[in-house]
């Protein structure tokens, strides 16, 4: 039984097949008068939408459950909850608050669990940043990632992916918002090198990619005066992009609070993949859920 908690849940090679997966857009109906059971605990625009359509244009039919309906580990436990789902879906993806919940179910292999957002990790984010940085670049072709805000979860899956694929990131955070040890040891037994500075413009020095992430995320909302004031030095602005090489291209997870940690004259620039980018959650969704099907069906559990 395969679960997706996050990047290096996948070796190498699952990962390449992954992101050759999500460029083909008639891929078999594997999903085929199955559900997929989409739980979430925070908000979601993009993951929702992207996750609904990857597993209509694979046959399947999502079901999407309020974290309420379910009541984990109030009315039952997260374990019995996989347990049941696992008699009607052939896939559980959820958005939870505490990553350590997403353990618990993937450790019953009920059924594959995927991660769709945690205070840890965001793989499925990575998935779709390392497919538009292949199709804008070139994965063989990029020199650094530079990231430039909180080293949150959207940081740690981007790094560890990039590290697995040979590319070192940079990322510049103000003192108390940077990477953990245990992050950067774990990014870094991939092979790749991590610069950790607090000075932006040293991460972004020649990058061929510059991307930042929205300074408060949600549930830290009661922490946003004193973040909006730590970050000040932290926007991305056009002088910051042009301390990165003159071919990079801008990236952000969205949504984006502009005007704080990226302007408008960035984000509506030419070097912008913002959108292009969030479209592509839908296609290196389609194409997880499709590699996850197969390795079920290929090696069961």
């Amino acid at each position: 039984m395969r679960h997706f908690l996050e990047v290096d849940d996948l070796n190498l090679d699952e990962l390449q097949q992954v992101l050759e997966l999500s460029t083909k857009p008639d891929l078999p109906k594997v999903l085929d008068g199955q559900g997929v059971a989409l739980i979430f605990e925070k908000p979601s625009g993009r993951t929702r939408n992207s996750m609904e359509m990857a597993t209509v244009q694979l046959g399947g039919h999502p079901m999407y459950v309020k974290p309420e309906e379910l009541g984990i580990d109030t009315r039952e436990t997260a374990e019995d909850v996989v347990r049941t789902m696992a008699g009607y879906h052939s896939v559980l993806a959820a958005r939870v608050f505490d990553h350590d919940r997403l353990e618990r179910m993937a450790a019953t292999n009920a059924m594959p669990i995927v991660n769709l957002l945690s205070d840890v990790a965001h793989p499925m984010q990575a998935l779709a940043d390392l497919l538009t940085i292949e199709q804008e670049i070139g994965l063989t072709r990029v020199g650094k990632v530079a990231y430039v805000g909180d080293a949150n979860n959207v940081w740690r899956s981007l790094a560890i992916g990039c590290s697995m694929l040979g590319i070192e990131t940079s990322v510049a955070s103000p003192a108390g918002h940077g990477p953990n040890a245990d992050d950067l040891e774990r990014i870094v037994t991939h092979g790749s090198a991590v610069q950790v500075t607090d000075d932006p413009h040293e991460a972004v020095n020649e990058a061929d990619v510059v991307y930042t992430d929205v300074w408060t995320s949600m549930g830290q909302e009661s922490e946003k005066a004193e973040r909006l004031d730590a970050f000040s030095r932290f926007t991305v602005d056009s002088a910051l992009m042009t301390t990165a090489n003159p071919s990079s291209i801008f990236m952000h997870c969205l949504p984006a609070h502009r005007g704080e940690e990226v302007t408008d004259e960035v984000i509506e620039s030419a070097q912008s993949k913002v959108f292009p980018q969030a479209h592509n959650r839908m296609h290196s969704a389609r194409g997880l859920l499709s590699w996850i099907i197969g390795e079920t069906t290929n090696h069961g559990q």
